[in-house]
């Protein structure tokens, strides 16, 4: 690494230090990787002859006519001159840039860089780039921010590139060799300025590389812990006897997940799942099932949600259900009393409780248990990875299973949680329908109410959700808002409730337990429905804004209802004209199904959005794209291996610049790899 400082820099004084820390670079190494977001290829000017119609391109001519200057109102001023090239005429105009006007010359060649339309014999171009025609280069552009212009950091850049030469390779040289990849001198020179296209996709394959060598590493090697032996090893199966207490049958694909997760947990090896399904699956039922066993074994279970509303939920599934057993189940949460979490703590360190459900609440110092063995995150993609670490520390390595409702492609799930065996529940429980789906403009919201109050008299109930209105306006005022218009509409008569993240856990609680009770028809609400509530009753889910979401999250929403055998109903509401963003909401209305939902959103939004904005624990990626990348990461994954195998702690010579670019991408870790 090359931490010098930007300062030493020749025109980088601490004031555009600051503003190069606004945009994360804060020293010479890290300008080196602040890669240009797009470039201008000025490489190969075109005559005006062949200059493609409407596309952005680089043209060189000679300027032939003066600049001649016209003021067409106040405020509008045009700049106009001809430049010409193999006899063929390039019309200029430049609009309201006295200064860009004023620096052509006539009779001087440059090259114009922009869209080209077409006149009669002749090609126009209004307000294009100018350049001095001996600047024919792959031009960078750069992210800028307020007082740091694009040019201004491409300057900088050149001058940093003197520095060059004295950056450590984290690519091992036989790997790179090997894989006939640049150094990361030469890459570094051609990302920023190429000569040619192919010495930049060269570079941009190295460093892409390099990015995902160093995830790869980073995780195989955090992901080593999770293979050691286990301080519990379970003696016998209680599956069955769970099975047998239950209400309902399990299916094909739940008593797989069990069978897989027990015998793990009855190996000397600590077991490390990811349990995978589709909304309405039954991940809830399996792990109610390991809890069982574990607590009959001995042991104690952790059950962490990322919501005291999911957290209260699956509290008051698991009481339900062991409350004839004798196994003692608690929870603790934010909002958990004083005096109460006193107690739980103290029954929890005398092993006195089976089972501790709650949120991030229970990965706090005070917490400490006696034996704890088993250890579930749900939704795990909403836990930072210090968050799900910080509960696998509260034993010595316990057995762990993460859920996750949102379904991710499976050649994604294995590479991106490759230290994790993976259990998919790709069947669903008996009675579940398909939910049918209608997106509809909002013009047509008083029909939609219309269904709704149809609905209810039938005896269902409805969901009806907001989201943000404006990014600066909280979802207090949206729901609230919009549960005082609904007074006015043909649901007046309906029992209406409000649901949002800024009510208290009890009001929450009290206000999900009447609508769970029959009590409220219809509940509108924030997002704080799109997990952990369970409404069988429930038929009809209206979504305000679906093109604000992104799909996965409007699955999970969906989800919500046709959970009772019931014939249910989602209603997408959304004004867009935007045709690839109705695509996207249209892929809803044709398919049910998790996986393909999940693919779609991932293709259209990244994994950034799809996991929700840095909540999947993996470090920001600059160059590489998860989805469209997938057979990189994969060809990356199987070489960390190689490497980690040899060289667990990375501390052999030649691992040691990777180790540190490890560190550095991973420095959520807080300190080193040992």
């Amino acid at each position: 690494m090359f931490n010098k400082s930007i300062t030493s820099l020749k025109g980088v004084g601490p004031k555009r230090a600051q503003l190069f820390e606004k945009l994360g670079v804060f020293d010479i190494d890290a300008l080196f990787y602040f890669y240009p977001r797009s470039y201008i290829d000025l490489s190969n000017p075109l005559s005006p002859l062949e200059a493609p119609i409407d596309t952005p391109c680089a043209i060189k001519a000679t300027v032939a006519t003066p600049v001649k200057e016209s003021r067409i109102r106040k405020g509008m001023t045009l700049y106009k001159f001809t430049a010409v090239e193999d006899g063929v005429t390039l019309k200029i105009t430049i609009f309201n840039n006295k200064f860009l006007a004023q620096k052509v010359k006539e009779n001087e060649e440059y090259i114009f860089y922009g869209s080209a339309s077409a006149g009669l014999a002749t090609r126009e171009m209004s307000s294009p780039e100018i350049f001095k025609s001996h600047n024919s280069y792959i031009r960078p552009i750069y992210h800028a921010t307020s007082g740091l212009s694009s040019y201004v950091i491409e300057s900088t850049v050149k001058s940093a590139l003197e520095y060059a030469d004295k950056l450590a390779d984290p690519i091992p040289e036989d790997i790179r060799l090997k894989y006939r990849l640049p150094d990361i001198a030469d890459a570094i020179r051609n990302i920023h300025f190429p000569k040619s296209q192919a010495q930049l996709k060269s570079a941009k394959r190295r460093l892409m590389f390099q990015e995902m060598l160093t995830l790869q590493c980073g995780l195989q090697y955090f992901g080593r812990g999770n293979k050691q032996n286990s301080a519990a090893k379970f003696s016998s199966d209680f599956s069955a006897e769970f099975e047998s207490m239950l209400p309902f049958a399990l299916t094909n694909a739940q008593k797989r997940a069990i069978s897989q997760a027990v015998e793990d947990m009855q190996s000397s090896s600590r077991m490390n799942r990811m349990l995978q399904g589709d909304v309405g699956s039954g991940k809830t039922a399996v792990a109610a099932s390991l809890c069982y066993t574990a607590c009959k074994n001995g042991y104690q279970s952790a059950v962490m949600a990322p919501t005291e509303i999911l957290a209260e939920q699956h509290y008051s599934s698991f009481k339900a259900l062991f409350d004839s057993t004798g196994l003692r189940v608690s929870l603790l949460t934010g909002s958990t009393p004083a005096s109460a979490k006193r107690e739980i703590l103290t029954s929890l360190s005398n092993g006195e409780i089976d089972i501790l459900i709650g949120t991030h609440a229970i990965i706090s110092n005070a917490v400490e248990f006696k034996n704890l063995a088993l250890v579930i995150t749900d939704e795990q993609h909403r836990f930072g990875v210090k968050q799900r670490t910080a509960l696998t520390k509260k034993a010595e390595a316990p057995h762990v299973l993460v859920m996750s409702a949102t379904p991710i492609p499976r050649t994604l799930a294995l590479i991106i949680y490759g230290d994790l065996d993976l259990s998919v529940l790709d069947e669903m429980p008996a009675g579940r329908k398909a939910v049918e789906t209608r997106l509809i403009n909002a013009e047509k919201r008083d029909l939609a109410f219309d269904f709704i109050s149809k609905q209810i008299k039938r005896g269902r109930q409805a969901f009806i959700v907001c989201p943000l209105i404006e990014d600066n306006e909280s979802d207090l005022i949206s729901a609230t808002r919009y549960f005082d218009n609904l007074k006015k509409t043909c649901l007046a008569e309906s029992r209406l409730g409000l649901l949002h993240g800024k009510m208290s856990a009890k009001e929450k609680e009290e206000t999900m337990k009447r609508f769970s009770n029959g009590e409220i028809d219809v509940l509108v609400s924030t997002t704080v429905v799109e997990v952990g509530v369970d409404v069988p009753n429930a038929s009809v889910m209206m979504i305000e804004g679906a093109d604000r979401f992104g799909l996965s999250q409007l699955h999970q929403l969906r989800g919500r209802v046709g959970r009772g055998g019931y014939r249910s109903y989602c209603i997408l509401v959304s004004d867009t004209q935007n045709e690839v963003t109705l695509k996207r909401l249209n892929v809803m209305c044709d398919t049910n199904d998790g996986f393909v939902i999940a693919e779609a959103d991932l293709k259209t939004r990244g994994p950034g959005s799809f996991f929700g904005e840095r909540q999947h624990g993996l470090p920001a990626l600059k160059l590489s794209d998860l989805v469209e990348d997938i057979n990189a990461l994969q060809f990356a994954q199987d070489i960390a291996k190689s490497i980690i195998k040899r060289d667990a702690s990375l501390s052999l010579d030649e691992h040691k610049n990777l180790r540190e670019c490890v560190e550095k991408m991973f420095g959520e870790f807080n300190g080193s790899l040992n």
